[in-house]
């Protein structure tokens, strides 16, 4: 009898433990996630894809700066930073014993050498011009940076919180793009090409104790159905930046999941290769840009998510003006430019699109578009390393006549100053005002100037400017972090939790 009872009594004390068992057992501390694109390597610091940040910034590496959902600037590496009146030179105070993943320490030297190592002639940092902007890069101790620009700079530490600017391990560097070392609270774990990547919590993160995830899986998705496919059976927990526009209806009505519609500040364009014939006739470019109807492109391609615009700047920036009226959608006009630039037509150009749903979705209305004209657009579909080393690499070969892409760094115009740029817009005029808009401390100056230098690249029809993308996100609605605006293409994984 006495075995009997103390059985039964050691069987209620396990029972009693079961639901706080369940609990710590039933909380989530990983998370899987779907992208549309794979990187092409893992060195934000070396490559224009925006997957790589997606992947890394503010996980594996970090800034000196963060940028915040909201488009502020908090501190990160720099526990803080004073700027000149001039805003030609800033001083940093860095955050002390931090150290890098591989036990290096994290300093001022650390800082000099990333930004330094941005501006070599080997590099093929996205933001080079950025970096060589800098006149001088002073380190008072080991805790100080002190950046002097050439010209003022009221954006610096927006820039400085961009993937580009991530600080890197000087030992390290040469092998990031695959074996990452950064000072973030994620390593990577493993890397299975074509597939996924997962990172793993970093025990020895200087605040590991706020990070409420130990794994992040991120899988590579980017057929639109198998997107919308992977968030219904619950594969992926969410899908930042997800094509399933054309499902949003069904997701909005199922309570699993929270979906959040958010702005940006990328501009997807229908590039034209202006170093090539007929594209080095302004009258070409501009009758390409009149038999763009953008209402029409914003629905094939975006499916009705996105705002137009007329030049390389998006609505809420500082200094936009609407521009849409500078180019707009008139068939008759653009056949009347081709017979001015002799053109004969049928004209045959290709289309090369990479793997996005906007660039493959939005190719077919393009070509059906400028059919009408007397231009026949023969689609090339490429994959995405194929189209950055193929059209977008610096140095070359810029083999292409269009392309559609979207660009999603906020502070861009610069690039139309440079001469390697995919685009190949030459322009000696405009190189001049953005170097007065670079040297105008004044914001109103400046914002008028921003004004002048978008009228000057819709009428120099630079591009096929189309629209400012509106960004889906879907997640599960007990995750927590999921960004919904889009100040830069991220996925900051140490702010995400399970509810």
């Amino acid at each position: 009898m006495f075995r009997k009872l103390v059985l039964l009594t050691a069987a209620m004390a396990a029972l009693s433990l079961l639901p706080q068992q369940a609990l710590a057992q039933g909380k989530k501390d990983s998370v899987t996630i779907g992208m549309t694109l794979e990187p092409p390597g893992l060195d934000p610091t070396s490559g224009a894809a925006a997957a790589i940040a997606e992947v890394t910034l503010y996980n594996v590496y970090e800034t000196l700066t963060k940028v915040k959902e909201d488009g502020s600037v908090a501190p990160l590496l720099a526990e803080s930073w004073e700027a000149a009146p001039d805003l030609k030179t800033y001083t940093f105070k860095l955050r002390k014993g931090v150290t890098f993943q591989n036990g290096e320490p994290f300093n001022a030297q650390a800082v000099k050498f990333s930004y330094e190592r941005a501006v070599e002639p080997t590099s093929t940092n996205k933001d080079k011009s950025l970096f060589q902007s800098i006149a001088a890069i002073a380190l008072p101790d080991n805790d100080t940076v002190v950046i002097s620009m050439k010209n003022p700079e009221p954006n610096l530490p927006f820039l400085l919180g961009q993937a580009s600017a991530s600080i890197v391990e000087p030992k390290s560097a040469p092998t990031d793009a695959t074996k990452p070392v950064g000072t973030g609270p994620f390593v990577l774990a493993a890397w299975a090409k074509g597939s996924s990547i997962t990172l793993t919590k970093w025990p020895q993160y200087r605040d590991a104790a706020a990070i409420k995830l130990d794994k992040v899986v991120i899988r590579f998705i980017s057929d639109p159905s198998a997107q919308v496919a992977s968030l219904l059976s619950g594969d992926v927990d969410a899908f930042p930046r997800v094509a399933a526009a054309r499902s949003l209806a069904q997701f909005k009505a199922d309570p699993r999941f929270n979906v959040m519609i958010g702005g940006s500040r990328a501009k997807t364009i229908v590039a034209i290769n202006n170093r090539k014939k007929p594209f080095d006739d302004v009258r070409v470019r501009r009758a390409i840009l009149a038999a763009i109807d953008r209402k029409a492109m914003i629905e094939g391609a975006a499916d009705g998510f996105g705002v137009p615009i007329g030049s390389f700047y998006t609505p809420g920036s500082l200094g936009y003006v609407d521009t849409t009226d500078i180019n707009p959608f008139d068939v008759e006009k653009a056949k009347k430019l081709l017979a001015e630039a002799g053109v004969t037509t049928p004209l045959e150009v290709s289309l090369k699109l990479p793997p996005p749903s906007y660039a493959r979705q939005g190719g077919e209305v393009l070509a059906a578009q400028l059919a009408k004209t007397g231009i026949i657009a023969r689609i090339e579909n490429v994959e995405w390393a194929q189209w950055l080393s193929a059209v977008f690499n610096a140095n070359g070969p810029h083999n292409y006549d269009l392309t559609i892409v979207s660009h999603v760094e906020p502070f861009d115009l610069v690039k139309y100053t440079e001469d390697n740029y995919y685009i190949g817009y030459k322009s000696e005029a405009f190189n001049a005002l953005y170097s007065s808009i670079t040297q105008a401390a004044n914001e109103a100056d400046r914002a008028k100037l921003l004004g002048d230098a978008q009228r000057m690249l819709a009428t120099d029809a630079a591009a096929g400017f189309l629209y400012q993308p509106q960004l889906i996100s879907i997640a599960n609605k007990k995750l927590k972090g999921v960004w919904t605006q889009v100040p830069q293409f991220a996925n900051d994984f140490s702010g995400w939790s399970w509810e």
